[in-house]
């Protein structure tokens, strides 16, 4: 899999909705597993009684359950001296 740099984690979180594209950027995960894992993720926030659209998720939903560390991403985004 490929690794994105801070900046890049950032703009993908940046959005309102979480593709499986996105999940699986953001995850480091292959296609089953991403589908897995928003499977899972779906039916947790189903049963909270959230209505979702087709195929996406909310991406605050998403950084909450893959434990995206913000403040450190934002504090290291200006370090790298490339990005990917």
């Amino acid at each position: 899999m490929k690794t994105i740099s801070a900046r890049q984690t950032l703009d993908i979180i940046s959005k309102p909705w979480c593709s499986s594209h996105d999940f699986s950027v953001l995850s480091n995960t292959g296609k089953n597993t991403t589908l897995k894992l928003m499977k899972d993720l779906r039916s947790k926030l189903e049963e909270e009684q959230y209505f979702l659209p087709s195929n996406v998720l909310p991406m605050d939903k998403v950084v909450e359950y893959l434990q995206l560390n913000i403040p450190y991403l934002n504090k290291v985004k200006d370090l790298s001296n490339y990005d990917n």
